[in-house]
Parts: C-alpha cells; structure tokens; sequence
C-alpha cells in the first residue's frame, strides 16, 4: 500500500510537497486553512488569522530564473521582478499544470498532530482537522509541516520602555497594506529589514515625515547590479560561493563589502551594519537610498524610549508628535498543532537536521519544508528540501543516527555564527546547502563530467547563474528540458525588457567577467606572499 503522508499548507512549499510524493509513489493529502493556494503570496486586504499577510506593493526580491520550480520556467514575457499577483498567477499555473489541486482540502484546519501509540515502530500520527465545526481524526504515515514562518508576528513591546503611554497608534507590519490612509502623518517604523525599508519608502511618498529606527543597520542591495541584470544571476553563482568559502578571511570580507557598498556608501547614509562582514541577509530596496538623499526618509539608532507623543532615540535625539508607529521586527516560528519537544529539543531551540528532520525522533517520518532562509529563492530550496524528505519518507533515502545528526546541527551551528552571527538564525550558505540536499538524492551536478562531456553547458553552470534548473539535470525527477533553460535564461530575462530593441543585446561573457573579478584578490594574495 501506499504511504499516506498528510501535508500542513498548500503555499510554496506544500505545493512542492504535494509534487514530491507523487513522484516518490506516496499519498499525499494536504490541509489548507484558507480558501486558495498561495500562502505567503496569496494578498488579502485584511489580516487572516494563521496566515501570513502581505502588503499590496510587494514585489519579489528573487528574479524569475532563479526563483522558479526548476522543471517549470516562468513565460517569457513575465517581468524578472514580480508583482505578488503575478507571482500567485504562476503558482496556480503550476498547481493546475501539475495536477496538485485535487489532493488539498480547503478550509480545514489541523488543530493537532500527535504521534501514534505504535509510532516507535510504526513511526505513524494522529491528524485532527476542523472543518466546518466539525472534528476528525486521521492515520497518516508521515508528516510534511509547510506552514511557512511569517504567520506569527514579533512585538517585542517590553524592548521599548514607555509604549504602553504612547497615545498615537502601533501596530506590527503584517496589519500594513496601503499608504493612503497615512497621508500628512508622522510615521516612526521600527526595524531595517525588507518589509520596514519597503514601507517607509512607500509611506515616504504621501506622510509627512518616515523616520526608520534601527539597532544594529543592514547591507541595502539593489535588484539591478552589474550591466543592468538581475542581482542574483549575478551575484549567486558557484564561482563567486568558491571563492568566498576559499579565499583567506579577510580578502573575503573585503570584496563582500566591496560589493554591498558599490551602489553607494552605507556608512555615508546611517545604514552600515555594526559587523559588516557578517552575512546578514541584505535588504532590496532600489528606492530607500533617493528617499533618503530626497530627506522624506530619516534613519535612526534604537529607540530608548517612548513618551506620550514621541520618540527619544539612543543618541539623544527626539522625533516629536508621532501619529503611528510600524514594527517591522519580523516574525517568529510556531506551530500551535504540535508538541514544541519534537522539533525544540534542546535549550528551546529548533533543532532539525538540514533545517528539516527532527534527529530524536524513532522513526524518520516528520519533515519541516521552508523554514530554512538564505540569499537564494524559497521555491527552489522548497523544491529540493521536499524532493529529499519524500525519499526520506519512501524509504529509499537514510538518515545518519541521532547522535550523527546532532554533531551535523553543531558543526552548522558554528559556522552559522562566524557569517551570520547569531545562533537563533535560520540563515545558510544557499548554494552549499542546495549541493548537499542533491547529493542525498544523486540530483548534484557534477561540474567536472559537465565539462568533459558538455563544455558550453558546465562554464554556464560554473560561472553562470546557479538556476534551479541545475538540481533537474540529473538524478530523480531529472527533466528532459534543464540544459536547454539553463542555455536560454538569460534570454528569458532580457525578453520582457525588449520593448524598444536598439541594437544588438549584450550578454555576459561569463569566464572573462570572472577573470577579471578573480585578478583583484590574486593580486593581493601574490603581494602578501611577497611581504610575509
């Protein structure tokens, strides 16, 4: 019989879960508390409680080629950047193409997972829904969790004395959706991540005054870098992780500064991060830089305190008579349908193996899809992180023991702090980690054979673009179709943008671009072995 594996939200990731155990032979039902696919991307003009909530302007950070699921490229004409209805279209698009609808039940909510009293030999749990009022309990094989980790928000009220006699109005970001209501106000949004840079910068164009406080400052990338081209078929390629992760330390941090303060100069503009060389994931704002050049956005330290009216900032300063403060503080993981000892066991941490498995459970049947983040796209890394548990599941992958993978989480753990210095982080080396997944399931190119075989197609893969394309070229799930997308997908970004062809189109001349960027710290590394 067929294992049955019970799906916890059909966003991104449930999605990529629901494809995962069709390929692998198992059978899937997914449970959505909403009434559409989507999750994080599906926009509501209201709050939905459980669910993660955007607001109406949001654009991807990720472009097209490498955000897409890797055997299902975006149309040609879609934009590089997307608008999230343009996003959501392309993932009903592939939900239908796929045939993945007709596996989730809509409306239903999981209200608990409980581990079956055989489960240390049959590794099976109990899934109680609500629908409609009413409860039921099911048998399942095993459990993929797909709820996403932007759901619960994080207000942190007791980090800023004195809020609690603020008269004016604060509410987290995820209540946020449009400017026009904030029109002549004087906005304080707290926090410098994606969504506080995005909505100060909106807010900028109709309140009074924005003023973004933050405590410790963030790398603020633009999404057009080098000759106009999308930042990460750029910036994520297997060259540029070689070097990073090879290079000594401290040429290392100097190019990656090099590169976050080639637009203009973070420390000029109150922005530079109090570590710079950690690699804290950058914010994408193409406008946050005019706004504050333009003065309708202000950047401050941490707030020390609130009065009734105002804000006194850390340096002293005072931003008077506020009339709404934003706390764009991020969110924090939960999952109220189950005991938090299975995935936190040890000081309240979640530990999962590869930011997915649980290491101290019997059997290997409960998988955690997406709460990994990185510079890379989420589809992808969804893709690749189902693909894996699925086979897991199936029986046709094995984990190392539990002690095994709990030295794995330390050694990570450790690396973790020296690039992104902070041990709560779910953070990783997107590239790295990506390989990894695709060697558990043989879907690791191999670079070597590639240009043996397949010149053209390895200086792509090497230098290029990492696409996602790439874990599709071989091994289970390979697609027939991967060389040929990853050979045409700088045609595909360029298509959208050719509305008015003037001449010929200029693409990277990858090996020579590289060489040219590899002879800046060769060049310091034959001077410090002269000098030493």
């Amino acid at each position: 019989m067929k294992k049955r594996v019970a799906i916890i939200g059909a966003g991104i990731s449930g999605l990529a879960s629901i494809r995962s155990c069709l390929e692998e032979g198992l059978e899937p039902t997914c449970f959505e508390r909403s009434d559409d696919i989507g999750g994080l991307w599906k926009f509501s003009d209201h709050t939905e409680e459980g669910r993660a909530s955007i607001y109406q302007s949001v654009f991807t950070n990720s472009s097209k080629e490498m955000m897409c699921f890797p055997d299902f490229p975006y149309p040609d004409d879609f934009p590089n950047f997307m608008h999230n209805s343009k996003l959501q279209e392309y993932i009903i698009s592939f939900a239908k193409e796929k045939n993945l609808l007709k596996y989730i039940q809509f409306e239903t909510l999981v209200t608990s997972i409980n581990k079956c009293p055989d489960f240390s030999t049959t590794g099976k749990w109990e899934v109680t829904t609500e629908k409609n009022g009413k409860n039921e309990t099911t048998v399942f094989d095993a459990i993929m969790i797909c709820s996403g980790h932007h759901v619960y928000p994080h207000l942190p009220k007791d980090s800023f004395p004195g809020l609690n006699r603020f008269k004016g109005k604060y509410f987290h970001s995820r209540d946020y959706k449009e400017p026009g209501i904030w029109k002549g106000k004087r906005v304080l949004v707290i926090g410098l991540g994606n969504s506080g840079c995005d909505i100060a910068a909106e807010l900028s164009h109709t309140a009074q005054q924005v003023i973004i406080s933050s405590r410790s400052g963030s790398w603020v990338m633009s999404r057009v870098w080098d000759d106009g081209f999308p930042w990460d078929m750029i910036v994520i390629t297997r060259f540029q992780t070689f070097l990073k992760n090879n290079l000594p330390t401290a040429i290392s941090d100097w190019w990656y500064m090099r590169q976050m303060n080639a637009r203009f100069k973070h420390e000029n503009y109150g922005l530079m991060p109090l570590n710079g060389s950690l690699r804290k994931e950058p914010v994408f704002n193409d406008e946050l830089p005019a706004r504050i050049l333009c003065g309708t956005v202000t950047i401050k330290p941490n707030v020390k305190e609130f009065t009734e009216t105002s804000a006194v900032f850390e340096d002293g300063t005072v931003f008077e008579a506020i009339d709404c403060v934003i706390f764009a503080t991020g969110y924090g993981y939960a999952y109220p349908f189950l005991d938090d000892s299975i995935i936190k066991s040890r000081n309240n941490e979640v530990t999962l193996y590869k930011g997915i498995f649980p290491p101290h459970l019997e059997k290997p049947t409960m998988a955690v899809i997406g709460l990994v983040q990185s510079l890379g796209a989420a589809i992808p890394t969804t893709d690749l992180q189902a693909r894996w548990a699925a086979q897991v599941i199936r029986g046709t992958c094995m984990l190392p023991s539990a002690k095994d993978m709990m030295d794995d989480i330390d050694e990570k753990m450790g690396k973790k702090l020296k690039w992104f210095g902070n041990s709560e982080t779910i953070q990783t080396d997107y590239i790295v980690y990506m390989d990894e997944l695709a060697s558990f399931i043989g879907a690791k190119p191999n670079i070597p054979q590639l240009f043996l075989k397949d010149p053209r197609l390895a200086i792509e893969v090497f230098f290029g673009p990492c696409s996602p394309y790439q874990f599709r070229l071989e091994g289970p799930g390979k697609w027939s179709g991967a060389r040929n997308a990853i050979l045409t997908q700088w045609d595909r970004s360029l298509k959208p943008m050719k509305t008015r062809v003037i001449r010929g189109v200029r693409k990277p001349r990858l090996p020579m671009d590289f060489l040219r960027l590899l002879a800046i710290p060769a060049l310091l590394i034959a001077l410090f072995l002269v000098l030493i």
